[in-house]
This record gives structure tokens, sequence and C-alpha cells, in this order.
């Protein structure tokens, strides 16, 4: 069901006049994402009529973007995907550990988001598993699922890494399965002093051999001694990894992958207001406790925009990545052995026979099958304008 407004109304109405002021400022992604998101589920795209085969009732339904950044795409991806996963879950425990970058290392990642975002990647799945792998700590080898996230709930600019990981892994030796403490997985301090580090000089070395880029304000940065003075503040500062606890059942993780895996800087169901000049929209302030938490923010529509833009992501970067027992190379064999270790059955998982072939939804009016009837190209609308027909019962009869 639609919602009473949409990032897609915002962008038909606001998005001319920001494309005409910021021109040759933009990248081709970001206007790819903002053609898509305002042509989504219009007649721009095309789509199909559908008639109830009960009471004759029409409706139109226009093509999705499918662009990863549209807040209406994400809801059908997120299930396909989870449906793909479940698969993959073990019956024990799982933990959810948050990776952020400090401000200063979040102004450089702004100016270099493939290299940057994918070291984020790197460098917290290493501090995750070999902590993981040290005797001292769990000594397994563990599976994690990683999910970047690059904004802020008022949509500022604030990357950071969410994953999920299962309580325990395999044993170095590959003989049984090494169960955490119900409520403790890794030391945080630890993590955060190996990622601080991991990091660093990674990102040092990424500096030496001219994979960073600095502009504006940051263009002094490409001198290294002024890198090396911006990066000495936070070789003493503390990184924050932040451990939750446990989640209550598999189905929970599921459920909390379904909000987190796919999505977007800002959904549909947070928008209050449009004016034409300025957006309204709820967001969260976590330096607040209880009902202050939840706080209403009202930006111009050209800073909706931009900082809605600033999250597209480069072009064929994955934002869901997994690794340990969880890696496309390793998932199959580690999975099977975890559960021999751990005496677990096989999860059963539909087949394609037992999923259901048609998922548009019933008729409004009587709950009926609804099938297509016609087809129109992008840019095209349907021959004729969606009405009953009494002659489509007639004709069946």
């Amino acid at each position: 069901m639609r919602t009473s407004l949409e990032v897609a109304d915002i962008f038909r109405a606001a998005g001319p006049a920001y494309r005409a002021a910021h021109a040759g400022h933009l990248s081709l992604g970001q206007l790819k994402v903002m053609t898509a998101i305002e042509n989504c589920r219009t007649a721009a795209l095309g789509g199909h009529v559908e008639a109830c085969d009960e009471c004759g009732h029409w409706r139109i339904a226009y093509n999705s973007c499918r662009n990863r950044h549209c807040p209406k795409c994400q809801g059908a991806a997120a299930r396909t995907w989870l449906a793909e996963r479940e698969a993959d879950l073990l019956p024990v425990g799982y933990f959810h550990v948050v990776f952020t970058l400090p401000a200063e290392i979040a102004d450089i990642a702004f100016q270099n988001k493939a290299v940057v975002y994918d070291l984020l990647f790197r460098a917290a799945s290493e501090t995750m598993l070999t902590i993981a792998a040290d005797p001292r700590h769990l000594g397994a080898r563990i599976g994690i699922t990683a999910v970047l996230h690059t904004w802020g709930s008022a949509m500022t600019h604030h990357p950071h890494v969410h994953m999920i990981v299962p309580g325990g892994g395999i044993a170095i030796d590959g003989m049984r399965w090494v169960s955490s403490r119900p409520s403790f997985l890794l030391p945080v301090r630890v993590l955060g002093t190996l990622f601080r580090r991991l990091f660093l000089t990674r990102l040092l070395a990424l500096f030496d051999v001219g994979k960073l880029g600095f502009f504006g304000t940051m263009a002094s940065l490409a001198e290294r001694k002024a890198f090396l003075r911006h990066l000495a503040p936070v070789r003493k500062k503390r990184w924050v990894v932040y451990a939750k606890p446990p989640f209550a059942g598999p189905q929970a993780v599921l459920a909390y992958l379904s909000r987190y895996t796919h999505r977007v800087a800002i959904s549909n169901r947070r928008l209050i207001d449009f004016d034409e000049a300025s957006v309204t929209f709820r967001f969260k302030d976590y330096r607040r406790d209880g009902q202050e938490r939840q706080q209403v923010m009202t930006l111009t529509s050209d800073e909706f925009i931009r900082r809605f833009l600033i999250h597209v992501l480069p072009r064929g970067f994955h934002r869901i990545r997994h690794y340990g027992l969880l890696s496309s190379s390793a998932r199959k064999d580690s999975l099977a052995l975890a559960r021999k270790l751990l005496n677990a059955e096989v999860p059963m998982i539909k087949t394609e026979a037992d999923q259901p072939t048609d998922n548009r939804p019933p008729c409004p009016c009587c709950g009926g099958h609804m099938t297509i009837i016609e087809a129109f190209a992008r840019w095209c609308q349907p021959r004729a304008p969606p009405s009953p027909i009494p002659s489509i019962r007639e004709n069946a009869s």
C-alpha cells in the first residue's frame, strides 16, 4: 500500500531544481538513483493490467525500478535474500557486533568511498576472525554476515558495519564445536584495539600507493606530513566496537536481518510532511534515552536530497558480505561440518515446487485471483482506463 508521502514525491517536485543548481557536481550514479526513484512504479517504466477472475475488477501495476537505493524496492529484495539465508542458520545464539569509523576517518571515507568502505569491511572482518581464533578467547573459526550502513538516523555520513555472528565456531582442528558464553562473544576493547591498528596501517598503505584523493577543504591532506598529523589523534583514541546481547533465536535473527540488510538512508514511513521547500521526518537521537530519543527534524528540500545522495554507493560495490564459515567458497562444507558437530539437522527449505508461483496481491474487492490481461511498454499507458468490464465474466461463462 502506498504511503501518503514518499521520497519519490520529494525527488519529483524538488529534483529538477536540485539538478540545475548542482549541475556538474553530481555523479552519474547519483543522477541515475534520482531518476530511478522518480520513475519507480510509474508509466515511465511500463507495467501491466490485471483483472480479477471473479468480479472483473481492473487495476494497473507499474514496474519497479529495482534500484538498491530505492525505498520502495528493497522490501521484495530483502525477502528474497532472507529466504536464501534461512538455510545458513545454525541452532545457536547469534550476536550483533558493530564496527564504526571515527569522524576523522569518516571524512576521508566520504571522498574515497570505494577504497575506504572496502577497507572497513576487510579490517573489521579480519579483526573478528583473528580474535576469535585466538586460544585465549574463543579458539575457533567463526562465520560472519556483514552489512555496510553509511548513515546516521538523521542521514548524516556515519559509516559503520553491522555484523551477525553465530555464538561459537569450529575448533581450529575441525574436531568440535566451540560455544561462546551465553551472553559474551569476544572482548570489545581487544577488538577495538586490533581494528584500529589494522585499519590505520592499511589506510596509510593506500595513501602511499596513491589510492586516496583529497578535495576542497581536505586538499591539504594530500601531503604526507599533513595526512599523518590528521591521523595522529585517532591513533590514541579508543575505537568503539559495540556488541549487543544475543538474539532470542533464529527467527529473531531473520527478523533483524530483514530490517537491516536492504535498508536505505531513510524509509518512506519516516517522512511526515513536505511543502515543496522543506521536508519533515522522524529520526532517533541516540544521545537521549526513553521517549525523548524519538525526535522530529525539518530540512530544506535541497539539504534533504543532498543527505540522501551522499549515501549512494559506488557502482558494483557489495554492501553485504560473508566471511569465515559463511564465505561463499567455504559455506556449504563449513555449515555441513558445523551441523555435524552440533548434531543438528539440516533445516527444511522450500523447494521451487513449494514456492508460490504467483505473488500478485489478491483482488481488493472480492479477494479473487488477479490475471494479467495486458502489458504495456515504457512511457505507454494501457489501451483503456482501468474499470470493471462485465464482458469478462460473460465471456468466461
